[in-house]
Order: structure tokens, then sequence, then C-alpha cells
């Protein structure tokens, strides 16, 4: 008996048609806009490839046949699941890889027939001609397809970096805003392309350096296809933060960025343009290779580790420490000296005690209202009036103009700073910077609290993170011994962290709940958006197999996974391990302390332009000498 003909059809891969791959490049061809495939078309988009810079990129503005590209839209829309994801680098909402779609069963792909002829059209023969033909990239591979669907809502963003992993060869994004409210510049979400500059690394080689600054803004639109060829070290681009609405906004107007994008290999073993061990070549000079140090000679700011036994920083007045006692034992003068600055309440014996202990059982401290009021007060009056100033808009003239360096390069961090200046007490960050924190009354203060008795060396650094612009992307320490670290945060804006009040998870006297109606709290949080500034240190992962399938599914997991790859802590179940061994928001007037280990990682989160202000702070390095005698009491205690 001759079986009936699938109503869907069938091809000569034995799936149903839905899963229909291979298109005629008659069939592919009706899935564009009319006239994409003309030869002057063609031909335009390819001279502007050739002449474009910072590096070689395209924007084609209509793409696809206008109604399928609606329908795709409808579909995501009404049938697509999201999960927010957030690590240092991004903040979205991602669907999952459109590569497998092929796995779904025929039900659920029946919901999905737009989708499927659009991913279907992108990867054909004949589109994958036309993008090899206008970038010069050489062939596209057919079989290794590798999409998804990104939402950027407001705060939503993702930092610099190169997209160089594996074997990808053309970085592209279709976006699939809301075709009937055009996308306004002014409210982010624009891909951003940024320039390099070419150094000699240690070795005498060429190597690339980003700008820390874009030089290209090329904002979203419906049915437009921003590209380009992935370039290791130079490929650099982030997507601009998506802008919270601002007083004034039509909030009618939803800012809801959709694009699908991923990126077309190189040719697959068995596919026409295939070159054995070019995967490999590519893989040496990928990300990585940046990331572990090619460049670092240019890095802002380069470490100054300073001894603490060199004769310390004398200050100016009551700051000026005049005598000096053995080791780690206090004087009347180094008490005189610190309750200038830090509040009495550390200072007294009972406290440090408990401080001790503390930091004995946990390796970090957070210590609140840190500095004097007095003080602190100078340092508020101070920041609020810089805030007040505006600043120059490019790194050059922020370092030729102001007293600042801009942190670079950009896939690494970026933010201001300034480094220790000897007697310069100009201001009171600088008093901090300079006579403050390198005095041998701090070290003895900060030996007696932590436990750890050899402080040998310090490296200060006084830090502004600008709204809208700053963070650093996580860094891993890897020196033998552990070290201490400190943030002083210095920011007085508020926001950054929600207020709790001390009784609004407990019942009043009539036995109703305090909490606030969910409606109320959800407007509220609506109101006061999360604006990142909040310094976390992670757990390394041990495991040293990389997970290239959810790498290469992401369009935002851009960097090649180290042995310690920052974690998605957002999207962490309840019972779920995120790795975060400590984190403080940023704050005004708090001490965190904590004892890094070897491999451990820290960033800073992206400050989002929501932000009230921007985000203070001094940060401190400061190695430290353990005796072999605990160490060989630790041993002996192990044993028994």
């Amino acid at each position: 008996m001759k079986r009936k003909t699938d109503a869907t059809g069938s091809n000569t891969s034995g799936l149903p048609e839905s899963k229909k791959r291979a298109l005629s490049s008659e069939e592919a061809a009706a899935r564009f806009r009319d006239g994409l495939f003309d030869s002057a078309e063609q031909q335009k988009y390819t001279d502007q490839y050739a002449k474009s810079s910072p590096y070689y990129h395209g924007v084609i503005h209509s793409l696809i046949e206008p109604s399928l590209l609606r329908s795709v839209r409808d579909e995501i829309q009404t049938q697509v699941d999201f999960t927010e994801k957030e690590t240092d680098i991004y903040k979205i909402f991602q669907s999952g890889d459109l590569a497998n779609l092929d796995g779904l069963d025929d039900s659920s792909l029946s919901k999905l027939p737009s989708l499927l002829k659009l991913r279907d059209a992108m990867y054909s023969a004949r589109f994958r001609e036309y993008l090899s033909a206008v970038t010069g990239s050489g062939k596209l591979s057919g079989r290794k397809t590798d999409m998804a669907i990104n939402v950027y809502t407001e705060g939503c963003h993702l930092l610099c970096h190169d997209d160089v992993i594996g074997s990808r060869r053309v970085s592209y994004i279709l976006y699939l805003t809301d075709p009937d409210t055009p996308w306004q510049a002014e409210w982010g979400g624009a891909l951003r392309l940024y320039p390099t500059k070419t150094e000699k690394d240690a070795n005498g080689d060429d190597v690339k350096i980003p700008s820390p600054d874009f030089s290209l803004s090329i904002p979203p639109a419906f049915n437009q296809l921003s590209f380009f060829t992935v370039q290791p070290g130079e490929s650099f681009h982030d997507v601009e933060e998506v802008y919270h609405y601002r007083e004034g906004d039509d909030k009618t107007k939803k800012r809801v960025r959709m694009a699908i994008s991923g990126w077309f290999h190189i040719p697959q073993e068995g596919e026409d343009g295939y070159e054995e061990g070019l995967e490999e070549k590519l893989a040496e000079r990928s990300s990585l290779a940046q990331l572990q140090g090619r460049g670092d000679i240019y890095d802002l700011p380069q470490p100054q580790p300073t001894s603490w036994e060199e004769p310390e920083v004398k200050g100016k007045g009551k700051g000026k420490v005049e005598e000096q006692t053995e080791g780690n034992e206090f004087s009347e003068t180094d008490l005189e000296f610190l309750v200038q600055y830090l509040s009495p309440t550390y200072l007294t014996p009972d406290i440090a005690e408990e401080m001790s202990d503390a930091f004995a059982s946990e390796s970090s401290l957070s210590l609140e209202q840190f500095l004097n009021e007095k003080f602190a007060s100078r340092i508020s009056a101070y920041i609020e009036d810089q805030e007040r100033q505006t600043l120059p808009p490019s790194s050059e003239e922020i370092q030729a103009r102001t007293e600042w360096t801009v942190a670079c390069p950009p896939h690494k961090h970026r933010y201001l700073y300034q480094q220790p200046s000897a007697n310069d007490t100009s201001n009171p960050i600088k008093e901090l910077l300079n006579v403050v924190f390198p005095s041998q009354a701090f070290r003895k203060w900060l030996a007696l609290i932590t436990g750890v008795d050899h402080l040998n060396s310090h490296d200060f650094l006084a830090r502004r993170f600008r709204r809208g612009g700053d963070y650093t992307l996580a860094s891993e320490y890897t020196g033998e011994e552990p070290r201490l670290e400190f943030t002083l945060g210095l920011t007085p804006s508020i926001g950054w962290e929600k207020e709790v009040d001390e009784d609004e998870d407990e019942d009043d006297e009539s036995g109703e709940s305090s909490s606030k109606p969910k409606q109320q709290a959800e407007d509220e949080s609506a109101e006061h958006p999360s604006v990142g500034g909040y310094e976390i240190y992670m757990a390394g992962d041990d495991d040293e197999e990389e997970d290239e399938e959810d790498a290469e599914n992401a369009d935002q997991v851009l960097r090649k996974k180290t042995k310690a790859d920052p974690a998605i802590y957002r999207s962490a179940g309840a019972d779920e391990d995120d790795g975060i061994l400590f984190s403080t928001q940023a704050g005004w007037n708090r001490l965190s302390i904590v004892l890094r280990d070897s491999g451990t990682l820290k960033f800073v989160k992206y400050v989002s332009a929501a932000a009230k202000g921007d985000r203070w702070d001094i940060t401190a390095d400061i190695g430290v000498e353990f005796e072999d005698d605990d160490e060989d009491d630790d041993e002996m205690e192990d044993d028994e």
C-alpha cells in the first residue's frame, strides 16, 4: 500500500517539509526584499563595506521581505519564551538557540513557520554567497548555524568585546524593533564600534589596543541588518544601554530592542571551502590571547605597589605622624592621627577585637560609617561639587583638562581614576589617597582588625564610575598567596540599593502584614530601576572543560571561557549556587575588606544611566605575608 503524502510535504532527507533547510536560489531570494540581489545593489554594499571604518562593517537598511519579518516578530511575541541573564559583561533577555529548532516536535514547529522561513533564508546558499561577496570574508558554512533572539529592555546592555570565539567569521544583527513606532536614537541600544591603535608588545610584535571611546554608533531600525567580519583583536564593539524613560517622555512608545543575532562560521569538514586546521589557527589569535596579556603593558592604570617599609608620606599639620613604634604596636600619636579621619567606634579595643574575630571567621568585613562625620562631610561636599561640573566627552579631553585618567582597554574596564601623588592634599580624596591610607598608623589598624601582621605593600586607587559608561569586567587574581583588598565606598547619591524597612517583614499589632501591596511595590520598582554599580567577588570555575555549546548559543557570551568564568548569577535558581562569595552595593562611607584567594574573580557592574549619580570609591591591593609557623600549626591541627 502506498503511504499517503504528508500534508506538509517531504524532502530527500525524510524530514517533514517544515524542517526543510535547503532552499533553491529562487525560494531564498523570495524571502528577501525586492532588488537585494541585483548586481548594482550588491556592488553598492560591497563598495561601502570596503571603505568602512573603524573596521570592516556593513548596514543593509531593508533586508527581509517586510510581511515575512512582521510575521516573525508576531510569532516571537506570542510563542517564544525568554530568560533574563546577567553577568559582568551583559544584561539581556534571551531565547534558546534557533539552530535547535529542528529538534522540536512538529506541533511546536507549526507555531513558528515564519521564524523557520527566516532562519533557512539567512543560512541559504544564496544569501551566504551574497554576504561572502559583500564582505570578502571567504566562504561561509551552511551546516553550522548560530543565531538567537535577544531582547533589550530599559537598563539592558552589552559591554565591549571582539566576538572572537572558535570558527566565527561574520557577525550579524537583524533588528525586530516595532515597525510602526520608529526607534529613536536617544533611546540607546545602538551598535557601537571601537577603533584600535597598533602598538608593539613585549616581544616586539604588533598588538592592537582598542580605544576607550567608540567612534561609530549605529542605531537600531526595523528590518536593518548590521554585520561585520570577526577580526581577532580588532572587531571591538558594544551594545549601548537601552535608556529608561525620562521625565516628559512619551511612555506609550515601547522601548524594546528586539533582534535576531548570531554568526556565520567558516566551512565545516565536508563543506565547500573547508580548510583543515583553520579553526585551530583562529583560536590561537582569539580574544583569549588578548585577555592573557600581550597588550597588558598598555593597560591603564598600571599597578604601582609600594613597600610599607619605605619612609611614609608625611601629611600636613595635624595629619603628620611624628613618631613610630616597633611592629604593630599603637602609639598615642597613631591614635591621635587616625581619630582625625576614622570613626572613633572603630578605634576602641573591644570593637577591634570583634572585627578581628569576624574577619578570621568570614575572611571579609563590611564597616558602615567608616570615616568620622567631620571628614566624611568634607568628602561629600567635594564629590557633590564635582558632579555638578560637566566632564569633557572624550578620554583625551578628560586627561588633558582634569586630574582624572580613563582606565582602558574597554574590553577589560573603563572608569576614571587617580593614583597616589606624594604630598598632594588639595582635596579630601587625595588626602586619603596620599596621607591616610599609606600611613604606618593605618597599616597597624588594618593589621589589627584583620589579624594579618605582615602587610608589606600597598597599591591605592581613587575611582569614579560615570553613569551610563563605566565598569570593570571580571578579572582573576592569579597570585600564589592570598592578598588583602579593600574598597571604601564614597558614593553620596541615593537609589543604589533598596531601603529596607525594619518592620517590612513583620506583622503589626492587628496581625496584618506591614509589607507594601504588590502593585505599589511594582510601581516603586519601576521608578527605581536596578542601576548596577555593585562590586562582586565570585568563585572561579575549577572545571577546565569549556561549555562551547552555551558560548556559541548566546550572542552575549562573547569571550572564550577561561578556568574562572563569571557565572550568570541573575538567572540562577533559588536552589542553585550562584558562585558569589562577597558583594557590596555602591554606597556612602562603607569600607569592605576581603582576603582574596588565587583564582577568585572580581568586577564592578556597569553603572546604568538611570543612576542618580556616579559611583565613587578608593580601592586598595595589600600584599601580605603569612608566618610559616601559622601554616605549620594549621597542618598539625588537620593531622589531629
